[in-house]
């Protein structure tokens, strides 16, 4: 038997999306009840709690969902209340009108134009009190990218983020332990329950009931393992890229499309060793990102240097080669490449509650690849690196150009270490005849009260850092539900 509650709007997710929808409906005075899967964590916890524990409690399956194919990737995604902004690293990039204008023209979908979603990005960089981040103290792998990019004559630019007061504790990747960061779960949420919004963690969403064209019953677990059965009037998902496709399949809501192509940002890590002390465990995130290529997809980075994280950088290689590195921590830094994929991941279906996904790494990815390799190493040494040892474990360390070009020459798809934290476009909003799963309301396509608003919504790959587009499309998804009331 399952508790029955009556509700007005039910928002199932509480990351970038579905904060937008709590905090919106609850201004409008609506209604709001949250519902979170993951736990709710406060500053204090993060602050007392190991990077490594943060991060097996925070994220879905600590961290290591993997993307079946050639090669496997492994996908990381939050599972708590704020999702994955409790995890990344603040960064809030506008979509461009370019970007826009070729998604508008894709999926048949005018509205969603730089000229409505401008004023939406405008609002949540005052909300989030969006800055541009200086060098600052530390983050000399930082000042090292900037300094090579200016000698090659690339473009780079200092990175838009939602902080306040950073004290540079370069643990933005587990949860900030200084509430700088200026996630959902210390923004949005915070001022949707001052407006009467409900937040209920720890629940996960089995099904949502349709009949009819219309929602009539969502069935949840709660907390304390009870069978919970919500009515509600309006729902808005936002589950995320897997989790949203994943619950309307279950739910016998668009089997055959929802989740069919997921869109990914490759991420290729590097690491690199220098001459001089660079000590890139002291600052935040990164200071300077090399945009040169990003009309091909392609951005440079560094990465937050941990020696956990290098640890998972380097787990494919012998110990011997490790305990080297280690005893050279403060000459090290390791950088990010981001690569937009030009293939697709699919959700095939689901293994004891799991979902199965796969990807279709393409020619023209790998190739990708190799070029982003090939120019993120002309960058380091330019930085100044004397070795460089590439997201493949079973290649050496590079020392020079030359190295580089046979490694890129001699590399199969089956050898490069991805990883992957950005995933969108699994429900993509488009006319029907076009491929889309929903509607320009966010709604799925005959269904007259769900609408997703998330990652799963954006008609393709942003690019960019995805958190200021998710959030902008939200806010317009939520705006026309509250136009048409």
């Amino acid at each position: 038997m399952s508790d029955l509650i009556d509700c007005d709007a039910l928002v199932v997710g509480s990351g970038a999306g579905g904060s937008v929808a709590a905090l919106e409906l609850a201004r409008a005075g609506r209604s709001v009840t949250v519902l979170e899967e993951g736990p709710r964590v406060s500053t204090a916890e993060l602050a007392a709690t190991a990077p490594a524990d943060s991060m097996r409690r925070l994220y879905r399956n600590a961290g290591a969902t993997a993307i079946f194919g050639t090669p496997t990737i492994a996908y990381g995604e939050a599972s708590c209340v704020g999702g994955t902004t409790v995890v990344n690293g603040g960064l809030l990039w506008e979509p461009s009108a370019a970007l826009l204008d070729r998604w508008a023209a894709a999926t048949g979908y005018g509205g969603y134009r730089q000229a409505a979603l401008a004023p939406h990005f405008a609002e949540v960089a005052r909300r989030l009190g969006m800055i541009v981040q200086q060098h600052g103290d530390g983050n000399a792998d930082s000042r090292l990218l900037a300094g090579a990019a200016e000698q090659l004559g690339w473009r780079w630019q200092h990175p838009q983020r939602v902080v306040s007061g950073c004290r540079h504790r370069n643990q933005c990747a587990t949860g900030c332990p200084s509430g700088a960061k200026q996630s959902m779960a210390l923004s949005y949420l915070p001022r949707a329950e001052a407006a009467g919004a409900v937040i209920e963690a720890g629940v996960r969403v089995r099904r949502i009931v349709h009949t009819g064209g219309r929602v009539v019953a969502v069935e949840a677990t709660a907390a304390d393992g009870r069978a919970v059965r919500y009515r509600p009037r309006t729902v808005f998902l936002a589950a995320g890229p897997i989790g949203t496709p994943v619950l309307l399949r279950r739910s016998g809501i668009h089997r055959r499309t929802a989740g069919r192509q997921l869109a990914l940002h490759l991420n290729l890590r590097t690491v690199a060793r220098f001459r001089q002390p660079v000590k890139a465990h002291h600052g935040t995130m990164f200071t300077a990102q090399v945009q040169e290529f990003s009309d091909l997809g392609l951005l440079m980075m560094p990465s937050n240097l941990t020696r956990g994280g290098l640890g998972a950088a380097l787990a494919g290689r012998a110990p011997k080669t490790v305990n080297s590195l280690l005893e050279q921590w403060d000459h090290l830094g390791m950088y990010t490449t981001q690569v937009r994929m030009q293939g697709s991941a699919a959700l095939l279906g689901a293994v004891g509650g799991a979902p199965l996904l796969r990807h279709g790494l393409t020619r023209a990815d790998h190739h990708a690849l190799r070029l982003a390799f090939r120019r993120t190493a002309r960058l380091l040494f330019a930085a100044g690196a004397i070795e460089l040892l590439p997201p493949s474990s079973s290649a050496p360390a590079l020392r020079s150009a030359a190295e580089v070009d046979r490694f890129c020459a001699e590399v199969k798809p089956g050898d490069w270490e991805l990883v992957s934290v950005h995933g969108m476009a699994s429900c993509r909003m488009a006319l029907p005849e076009r491929g889309g799963v929903c509607d320009d309301r966010g709604r799925p396509h005959g269904l007259a009260n769900l609408h997703l608003c998330d990652a799963s919504v954006l008609p393709g790959a942003s690019g960019i850092s995805p958190q200021g587009t998710i959030m902008s499309f939200a806010h317009e998804i939520v705006g026309r539900h509250l136009e048409s009331m």
